[in-house]
């Protein structure tokens, strides 16, 4: 049973968000835990070692973090970190507890890898979208600070004013907003949009979100496609097949060349995103234009986005930014520290962190654990992975 709760420095490039802010630390102690921070941990998120002595041990290094700790919260694990996070893997130790983002229906190998350590895996990713999870759920705490940046990302791009505004020398018409993808990030998207005064539509595959598109004062665009099958029981969107996309896109073209800023949020988690945004429909969109690309990490929405760059092409800023959630550190660590605090506090009992599989919240987070990859879906495409790897080696 475990009792102390280690918090490192994250590693992976340009990433500035800490998993644990001093007041998460505090409430980690009142439920019986003993805190471990390295030091540096929080400073490029605006929390300094000062203000993590009062409820925090600080240690010096890494490894001391590592040996004394029996949970490491990380903001990404080794899964999401695959780079510079394997110098982690000696350190990890049978029995240990790692929580935190861990990609694991992408990164298979880094996963089996923590599960020969004997290393316990809890992915939050992975949190099911339940009400008794929803102060758990990072994935949209996170996603909520990304769809707020884009728009931002998109308005500092964009050669003109976002409001309608009522000027001596005439009137300058507001932009034109289309969000494609109504999940978290598109519905504040949209909101910041509306915010800053623009004219905003929205479109995604799931017909149940166009209340809460019309709620924040967005049109909803309707496509004549059969979107029955659009989501799963977790809510989350499926993948529907080239054939569909590609007849949203056909329907989607007039849409996008009206449109100043486009910002696409289109994910199916483990899947390489969709293209949504096709040359075509660059090339269709009026000059000075700009697509902030919030799938940019997993392919894309716009089939020329480049990850992590910006990019002109036939007129148009495409953005590809990743990891946004990190450019605002302070309360993007925030957020997450308190979905984590949440998470580990439903599993304290009597002061010591108690993994009850029996619990749907633990149980659906589960990765790996003594030895094993536990969960079944990353399991079966892992033994996939294997078993098409064994083919190939024979062919």
């Amino acid at each position: 049973m475990a009792k102390t709760v280690g918090v490192p420095r994250e590693t992976y490039p340009g990433e500035r968000r800490v998993a644990l802010v001093p007041a998460g630390a505090a409430e980690l102690v009142r439920a019986g835990l003993e805190v471990l921070v390295e030091q540096g941990a929080g400073e490029r998120a605006g929390y300094p070692d000062d203000a993590y002595r009062e409820h925090a041990r600080l240690v010096p290094d890494r490894n001391t973090l590592f040996a004394e700790a029996d949970v490491i919260l990380q903001v990404r694990g080794y899964g999401a970190n695959p780079g510079p996070g394997a110098a982690d893997l000696p350190r990890m130790r049978r029995g240990q507890i790692f929580v935190g983002f861990w990609e694991p229906l992408v990164e298979l190998e880094a996963l089996r890898r923590a599960a020969e350590r004997g290393a316990t895996v809890l992915a939050m990713e992975l949190m099911p979208r339940i009400t008794r999870a929803q102060a758990m759920d990072a994935l949209s705490s996170m996603a909520t600070l990304a769809g707020y940046k884009a728009v931002l990302l998109a308005a500092h791009h964009l050669p003109r004013m976002f409001p309608l505004m009522m000027t001596a020398a005439g009137t300058l018409a507001p932009a034109r907003v289309f969000v494609v993808g109504a999940g978290v990030a598109g519905l504040q998207a949209i909101a910041t949009s509306r915010r800053l005064g623009a004219v905003v539509q929205a479109y995604d595959v799931r017909p149940a979100v166009k209340e809460q598109v019309q709620s924040l004062g967005a049109k909803f665009v309707e496509l004549p496609l059969d979107t029955a099958d659009a989501q799963d029981k977790a809510g989350y969107a499926r993948e529907l097949g080239e054939d569909f996309y590609r007849r949203q896109r056909e329907t989607m073209t007039r849409v996008v060349a009206e449109s100043d800023v486009v910002i696409t949020t289109a994910l199916v988690p483990g899947k390489r995103a969709p293209v949504l945004i096709t040359e075509p429909m660059v090339r269709g969109m009026a000059p000075g234009s700009v697509i902030v690309d919030l799938a940019a990490e997993r392919g894309g929405n716009c089939e020329l986005t480049q990850p992590g760059e910006t990019v002109t092409r036939h007129g148009v800023t495409i953005l590809g930014p990743v990891n946004l959630p990190a450019e605002v550190p302070y309360h993007a660590s925030q957020l997450y520290s308190k979905n984590a605090v949440n998470f580990l506090r439903h599993m304290v009992r009597e002061g010591r962190l108690v993994l009850q599989v029996e619990d749907e919240i633990v149980r659906e987070t589960l990765v790996t654990h003594e030895g094993e990859v536990v969960h079944p879906r990353v399991r079966d495409m892992l033994l996939l992975k294997e078993t098409t790897g064994r083919r190939g080696t024979e062919e």
